[in-house]
């Protein structure tokens, strides 16, 4: 019973520290934090912060109590809230690091915060595949998809935290899943495929580096691989998009238009319809996802005035945006009433002055005939013997008979109005 006797104390003990470090916990907060995975012989970092959730006991001192095993320690630094350690292993695996916080200079008081984080260590080089499409000079980041015909930059981006293989040169095998292989010394690749489709590309890294044998302390090569495979989605980039339908409508009335897209689906769509013309980034709109290249919109405006419709299309590759002024009419008036009206106006204007032209022309016609006679007495006379000589140098009897007559009807009408008949009586 005797052996006994300090493990029932020392697990008694343990019981008693959880149970009583519970309510103290609810006044602090512990993040712990690592940046793992690393290599093997690579140092990873871990952090531990101390939050207070009540100001009267943020003037204590605290100690960070660290468990580690069977990670080598390599350095170690505390702080007022926070402490940071650096730990490396020897052999891959999955290994948990805890922490608790104490009161300082009180190590048997129970912790006020506790927690846990997991570090992963593996013999292979550790690291990420990224995928970018160059747009206009510019590397823009799509996720695993990329614009069909475009270039698009394959890159490997080395996870080194502690430096491990600064001194080691690389070589990069790459496999694009089509047939293509290429291997280059530098981390990235230009690649460019005009067949749309998913392929999987595939990269091999090895690296080497010179350092000291522990066992024979002579220099040897050291080598490291990796093995990284990332999805590629080529896809038919957004080239146009064409809004069929009227520019006009009347307040009240539904208008229809057609959003016609050259794009490969599914497609991203955001519409939204103001007084102005505004680039749709950040801006509030109407968000659908369409497994096409139409869709059709209805809206019916309230007030009369000038609109814009604003449209973008994406497709996880490539965005484009585009415009569609709306005129919105009142009710009841129609462009075309206008029109009539302002033909209608010139049309009587065009008239009034024909007429008055036309009329101003005749009165003056009248004058000139009228002036051109005599209205002297001997006005027969003079007009029959001119109307004489006149047929007589043209030879022409009918003209001279037609002229006499005319001339003594014009005489004697023109005569009566102003002379009366004069009798004569002998005495």
């Amino acid at each position: 019973m005797a052996p006994a006797a300090p493990s029932v104390l020392l697990l008694t003990c343990l019981v008693l520290l959880l149970g009583r470090a519970a309510p103290a916990a609810e006044e602090y907060g512990l993040e712990i934090t690592n940046n793992g995975p690393i290599t093997t012989g690579a140092q990873a970092t871990v952090h531990a912060n101390l939050s207070t959730k009540n100001d009267s006991v943020a003037s204590n001192l605290y100690h960070f109590n660290w468990i580690y095993a069977p990670l080598i320690l390599i350095e170690k630094s505390e702080q007022r809230f926070n402490s940071v350690i650096n730990v490396t292993g020897e052999f891959p695996g999955t290994f948990p690091i805890s922490v608790w916080v104490t009161h300082r200079n009180c190590w048997l008081c129970r912790p006020v915060a506790r927690n846990v984080t997991v570090l992963q260590i593996t013999e292979f080089i550790t690291g990420n595949l990224t995928i970018a499409q160059i747009e206009d000079s510019r590397l823009i980041t799509h996720g695993s998809s990329s614009s069909m015909g475009a270039v698009t930059r394959i890159s490997f981006c080395l996870h080194d935290p502690s430096h491990y293989f600064k001194s080691a040169s690389f070589v990069y095998n790459w496999d694009f899943g089509d047939g293509v292989y290429q291997i280059t010394k530098e981390p990235f690749v230009y690649y460019n495929c005009s067949t749309m489709g998913n392929r999987t590309v595939h990269l091999k890294v090895i690296a080497e580096w010179e350092q000291i044998g522990s066992i024979i302390h002579e220099r040897e090569m050291v080598q490291k691989t990796g093995d990284f495979t990332t999805a590629l989605e080529l896809l038919d980039a957004v080239k146009s998009i064409h809004v069929v339908g009227s520019r006009e409508t009347h307040v009240m009335e539904n208008l229809s238009l057609s959003l016609h897209i050259n794009g490969t689906p599914p497609l991203a769509l955001c519409w939204l319809i103001k007084s102005e013309c505004i680039p749709l980034e950040g801006e509030k709109c109407h968000l659908v996802v369409i497994n096409g290249s139409c869709y059709n919109l209805s809206h019916t405006f309230s007030d009369a005035g000038q609109y814009c419709l604003s449209v973008r299309v994406e497709n996880g590759v490539t965005m484009l945006q585009t415009y569609h002024e709306i005129k919105v009419w009142p009710t009841g008036i129609h462009p075309a009433f206008f029109v009539l009206l302002c033909i209608a106006l010139v049309s009587v204007m065009l008239g009034l002055v024909l007429y008055t032209t036309f009329r101003s022309n005749t009165q003056q016609k009248d004058l000139v005939e009228v002036a051109d006679f005599d209205f002297s007495p001997l006005s027969d006379k003079k007009l029959s013997s001119h109307s004489e000589s006149g047929c007589g140098q043209i030879c022409c009897r009918s003209c001279f008979l037609r002229s006499s007559q005319e001339a003594a009807r014009e005489s004697h009408e023109l005569l009566r109005s102003f002379y009366k008949p004069v009798k004569m009586y002998t005495v």
